[in-house]
């Protein structure tokens, strides 16, 4: 694969903005890939840096810590050809992987494949080796990939003046300070941050969190709508400036805006979410410490339905979403309408 100019790297956050970002079109084409004239598939991910916010954010919002140079969050986002159709498959950042042979980017020199946790392949070789990492071990070709900062993602939610939430039971995670009673919230910029991020919140981790970060993704798709932005020319222009952000994008101010008031009529429906099944864990002697093994049998089944463009669920069907019960398995693919609040 031919290397191609390097985005900024600034601090990334939540896969949330970024999937409501991919949904909307930014992100930066492949080399050698023409912008895709059917499907469309878009890597999402959303790095652990923590430079785009204030120091007094960072401590109100329990954003510091030390980064480790990976992503946080990954997922893969299938937009369907026909445009009536968006697929998001959430892959766990400790999911065990086969990282290509590449030159290292901190030192330069060559390393061969080898195994590790998903999430370090950025690490070692940015963006460019995250996508050759996911493509490898789905069979499927990512035409784009996008990246967010903390900063991005909390401003957009302050322009769409905040997105309800709910929780059936207390929401509380140490690590982020979110702390929310049962019932519905609307949280704005730094507190839906905050609940986006936190994976200590219950007994299923990182698939919680990414539970959660689905359910908040289209609550704030619903936002977008009700508030009006996309039918106000103002308003849109600066939606799509905080989306584009400073930093080199493969879309065009134009062609973005274009792209959102087409995508922004669809309705909760024709939302679809799952998270990559889940085998078993690593086995010590793997070297990558604890790390998710995924069903590759179940896996391929999952990708070979977003190669061929068909949806995760299938027509006349409404499965309700649930908690994962564990770390192995994972929930049933659902639409976006079955995560409305109640």
């Amino acid at each position: 694969m031919k290397r191609y100019r390097r985005l900024r790297r600034p601090a990334m956050a939540s896969v949330v903005l970024a999937t409501m970002g991919a949904l909307l079109g930014s992100g930066t084409a492949l080399p050698g890939r023409q912008d895709a004239p059917r499907a469309m598939n878009i890597l999402v991910m959303g790095t652990d840096g923590r430079d785009t916010i204030t120091d007094a954010e960072r401590r109100a919002f329990h954003a510091g810590g030390r980064a480790c140079g990976c992503t946080d969050v990954l997922m893969l986002v299938h937009l369907s050809a026909r445009r009536d159709r968006v697929s998001v498959i959430g892959l766990p950042r400790d999911s065990y992987a086969r990282i290509p042979a590449h030159r290292d980017q901190a030192g330069g020199r060559e390393r061969p494949a080898h195994p590790a946790k998903i999430n370090a392949a950025f690490r070692e070789g940015g963006p460019e080796l995250a996508v050759r990492t996911v493509e490898s071990m789905t069979g499927v070709s990512v035409d784009r990939h996008l990246q967010v900062d903390f900063r991005r993602f909390m401003d957009t939610v302050d322009e769409v003046g905040g997105v309800e939430v709910c929780t059936p039971r207390r929401l509380r995670d140490s690590a982020t300070g979110i702390d929310l009673a049962p019932g519905t919230h609307r949280l704005g910029g730094g507190r839906a941050l905050q609940y986006v991020r936190a994976r200590h919140a219950d007994g299923s981790a990182d698939l919680g969190r990414i539970r959660r970060q689905q359910r908040f993704l289209v609550q704030a798709l619903r936002q977008v709508r009700v508030s009006g932005v996309l039918s106000e020319p103002a308003r849109t222009a600066r939606m799509v400036r905080t989306l584009l952000g400073s930093g080199p994008q493969g879309f065009g101010f134009v062609d973005l805006a274009r792209l959102a008031a087409a995508l922004h009529r669809l309705p909760a429906s024709a939302t679809e979410f799952t998270t990559v099944p889940i085998g078993r864990l690593a086995p010590a002697e793997a070297g990558v410490g604890s790390a998710l093994m995924w069903d590759r049998e179940k896996a391929d089944a999952l990708f070979a339905r977003i190669r061929a463009d068909r949806p995760l669920v299938e027509k006349g069907t409404h499965p309700r979403p649930k908690e994962p019960p564990s770390i192995v398995g994972s929930p049933a693919p659902v639409r976006g309408s079955a995560y409305a609040c109640s």
